[in-house]
Parts: C-alpha cells; sequence; structure tokens
C-alpha cells in the first residue's frame, strides 16, 4: 500500500510518502512545500495543489490521509489550513485516491502509545518505524509521516479484525 501524509498549511505543506507491505513500511519519498505570504493566494494554492497532485501521480499512491483536527481560536491561521486542506483533498480527488482523516490524539496514540505525547517523541517514532538515518527534514514532514503510519497501523488492524472474523 503506497500512503502519501499531507500536513496542510499555506505557508508550509507536509508531504510524506511510504510504502508498506505486512509489517514493515519504508519511505518513499518527502517534500515541504513553501509559498511566500506576499504572493498571491490563488497561485500560492496551486502550487500546493500542483505538488500534491505530482506526487500522488509520481508514486501511484493509493490513500491520502490528512489530519482531522484544526484549531479554531485563530480565525485567519484556520482559514489559510482550511484552504490548503480544499486544495489537496480536490487533488486527491482528481486522482481518484481516497482521503482518510486522524485527530492528533489518534496520531499519538498509535505511534507512541499515549495521546499525551509531544512532537518530539512522535517524531522520534516516525524515524524508528521507518529505519531513517536522521530526522525528517521539518516538523510538517514529519507529521505527514506520522499520519502515513498512523493510516497504516488502522489499516493492519482493520486487516487483522476481518482475518479473524
Amino acid at each position: 500500500m503506497r500512503i502519501l501524509g499531507v500536513d496542510p498549511g499555506l505557508a508550509n505543506l507536509g508531504l510524506g510518502a511510504i510504502i508498506a507491505r505486512g509489517s514493515e513500511a519504508r519511505l518513499l519519498a518527502t517534500e515541504l512545500v513553501r509559498t511566500r505570504s506576499r504572493d498571491d493566494e490563488g497561485a500560492r494554492l496551486a502550487m500546493l495543489y500542483d505538488a500534491v497532485r505530482a506526487m500522488i501521480e509520481a508514486l501511484d499512491v493509493e490513500a491520502l490521509v490528512v489530519e482531522g483536527q484544526f484549531f479554531h481560536r485563530q480565525r485567519d491561521a484556520a482559514t489559510k489550513v482550511g484552504q490548503a486542506l480544499g486544495v489537496v483533498r480536490l487533488a486527491a480527488h482528481h486522482a481518484g485516491v481516497p482521503v482518510s482523516s486522524y485527530g492528533p490524539l489518534q496520531v499519538k496514540q498509535a505511534l507512541v502509545g499515549t495521546g499525551r505525547a509531544d512532537k518530539a517523541q512522535v517524531a522520534y517514532m516516525v524515524r524508528a518505524l521507518l529505519r531513517l538515518t536522521s530526522a525528517p527534514p521539518s516538523h510538517h514532514v514529519s507529521d505527514a509521516l506520522a499520519l502515513a503510519l498512523t493510516h497504516w497501523s488502522a489499516h493492519r488492524l482493520g486487516a487483522r479484525a476481518a482475518a479473524e472474523e
């Protein structure tokens, strides 16, 4: 299964793709897409769309995963994340790739075993599970990989439960 995790943001969008077979997962690709606030908002969104669509197509992605819960106290930031999430979902739709989402607590629980884990603990588990020699290049990429690993874990558990029935 080829899974693309996406940490959506208008200024920084993290992409992390894995390939998972059985009980093993390995890194396929990562990218941090940065846009500049002084650029036209439409152009920034198009840049995000193009990057997501290109990775989906280049890696023959079978599933795309995004974070399901966002902050609501900072309206401007929430709007920008929402816009980025919209173009990510649109790129997936155009490519015929299903989208799943997991909240931060689900990701922390799946990777670290506790919903109280911090970003450093999640990044450590991303590195360990993928057998990386160094940490991902940014926390946005690390979060994207964590989402992909969470989806793989959920898929494995679902397949195991179905096999037991």
